[in-house]
């Protein structure tokens, strides 16, 4: 009897240790981290929550964004994006073009939006 209980325990020990390994895997923070480390593009967002702000990564630079809702022609949507620079020291090596790849990917998530940028990066535009 003792033996059988042992058994489950064990089961169900090995079971939380593998649920435990999946949820670290597919964390979305885990993701961002891995690509800004790594000094390639993730967004990390929640779409459907417009008061969450976003984090984006490219190129080894950290980005907070905050959207903004409003009108558009039928409905209500994210209109004005306000984009800027986590750690201003880490810029070096980035272009108008790595700017423009990010504006044409947010834009992809966000159609109706205009993104303002700001301080250091306005000043390139």
């Amino acid at each position: 009897m003792i033996i059988e209980l042992f058994r489950i325990l064990i089961v169900l020990v090995i079971i939380f240790f593998i649920y435990s390994i999946y949820k670290y895997a597919v964390n979305p923070k885990r993701k961002l981290e891995k690509a800004h480390h790594q000094k390639n593009f993730y967004i990390l967002d929640d779409e459907e929550n417009v008061k969450k702000n976003f984090l984006l990564t490219y190129k080894g630079v950290l980005f907070e964004g905050e959207k903004y809702l409003g009108t558009t022609e039928n409905s209500f949507d994210v209109i004005s994006i306000t984009i800027g620079v986590v750690f201003p020291h880490s810029l070096k090596g980035l272009s108008r073009d790595d700017i423009f790849f990010m504006e044409k990917e947010i834009l992809i998530r966000y159609p109706y939006a205009s993104i303002e940028w700001r301080y250091p990066i306005k000043s390139i535009l």
